[in-house]
């Protein structure tokens, strides 16, 4: 047995002795998929009626997700799954329950029959547990399994688990989740997993587009873009010591508006929805990537065109914009390299539509070394002390470069003193 058997059966214990949450009175609301053949395409049904999902991928801030006009969440564990499902009902979102299967990457063997057959028993027993939750919306069956991963028997493992639930539980549709969008896993997904009702993809930079990748592959049923947000860490330009360039926030804003109404609205006859990464926040890459809210729970203005998006309108309160950025008059593009204890001198511009006044507050941290795949769980590097010199205007930051070789990032926070912020940073090297 491997190490990863070990870990399914203590998994097993785990759900052994969790207590079950107490599940509401109601019982299970029926979701399904139907074919309107009038209007040539798909639509989710929930207890009757159409529901399209507007989500968000998390489990944290759920009064701020229904306030800005969410109604769904994703997990993507059991566990985690299990304790949001009785707060979720309450305040009326539904979950797109993740069951995590194992991967590849992380050592999980396919060809392991006792470990894949333990896998599929501790499942089981989840799926006996929960499948009559009122909040569950549909079963998520594994998140990028197919990210570098060789052995295709995976697929086949997924439909043995859809192929369960689907015995257990008529209620709730199946989904299982790809990194973006490839010809080969379409066409694997549906020989090897013909129990799968929706597709869920995970895109960033690709989104706009997926609707026609999607047709072109060969699908031809439902799908949930079940992750999307900024260009990810691997689609934009890098520094020529290769550190990726991320967006401000206001690059990102614009590019969460219109990946929303071009890549997701607009396909209207397959699209059933989405679910926003990452309503919370994480370190991967940097710890401002990803993560809709800063580490202190402050927003950006992502949040004022999600909810827009949403609900129409934006919050009567909304955030500041980047306008501009330099370091030693150059742009993050240029690629700035100093030397030890050289005199910087960094610039940002940003405004605030409502007028209020800023706060800046300014952080310098070592490039991150401990990036992993997938979204697994990265380490945040111990910021840098810096001496910021007195008098400096706001926006304006000299500041003297760290001692030791190697690269860094200068991390500018504006705040605007309503729980709102702007973020940006620059990627610098001292050598």
């Amino acid at each position: 047995m491997n190490k990863i058997f070990f870990l399914l059966i203590n998994t097993v214990f785990l759900f052994s002795v969790l207590p079950l949450f107490s599940q509401a009175s109601e019982g299970p609301i029926k979701v399904e998929m139907r074919f309107d053949t009038q209007e040539n395409k798909w639509q989710l049904y929930r207890g009757g009626q159409p529901y399209y999902i507007k989500g968000v991928g998390g489990q944290t801030e759920l009064d701020r997700a229904v306030a800005y006009g969410a109604n769904s969440i994703r997990t993507w564990g059991v566990e985690e799954g299990i304790r949001v499902l009785d707060k979720a009902h309450e305040k009326g979102l539904t979950v797109l329950f993740g069951i995590w299967v194992g991967v590849e990457r992380q050592g999980f063997d396919y060809n392991d029959s006792k470990g894949v057959r333990a896998q599929l028993e501790q499942i089981t027993e989840v799926i006996k547990a929960y499948k009559d939750h009122p909040a569950i919306l549909m079963w998520g069956i594994g998140n990028e399994n197919d990210l570098f991963y060789s052995d295709f028997k995976v697929w086949n493992a997924i439909d043995d688990i859809a192929k369960m639930i689907k015995k257990l539980d008529p209620n709730h549709p199946t989904m299982t989740v790809t990194a973006g969008l490839d010809v080969a896993e379409v066409q694997l997904i549906k020989e090897r997993a013909p129990h799968i009702d929706i597709y869920g993809v995970n895109t960033y930079g690709g989104l706009i587009g997926i609707d026609e990748e999607m047709r072109a592959y060969g699908w031809n049923r439902p799908y949930v873009v079940t992750e999307w947000g900024p260009n990810g860490h691997w689609e934009v330009r890098k520094t020529t010591w290769g550190a990726p360039i991320e967006q401000t926030s206001t690059e990102k804003a614009a590019d969460y508006e219109r990946r929303y109404k071009l890549g997701i609205e607009k396909d209207e006859e397959m699209c059933v929805g989405s679910y926003v990464f990452l309503w919370g926040q994480k370190q991967e890459t940097t710890p401002t990537w990803y993560g809709l809210f800063l580490e202190d729970g402050s927003e950006t203005e992502v949040m004022d065109v999600l909810e827009k998006s949403w609900t129409g309108s934006y919050p009567s309160n909304r955030s500041p914009s980047i306008k501009s950025m330099t370091m030693n008059k150059k742009e993050p593009v240029a690629s700035v390299y100093v030397k030890p204890r050289q005199l910087i001198s960094f610039k940002l511009k940003a405004v605030d539509p409502d007028g209020d006044e800023l706060e800046y507050r300014w952080e310098v941290l070592p490039e991150s070394t401990d990036i992993k795949s997938g979204g697994d769980k990265e380490s945040r590097p111990k910021p840098i002390e810096i001496n910021i010199k007195p008098g400096d205007e706001n926006g304006i930051l000299n500041f003297k470069a760290p001692k030791k070789t190697g690269a860094y990032r200068l991390f500018a926070y504006i705040y605007d003193g309503n729980g709102n912020a702007a973020t940006a940073n620059f990627p610098f090297y001292v050598q």
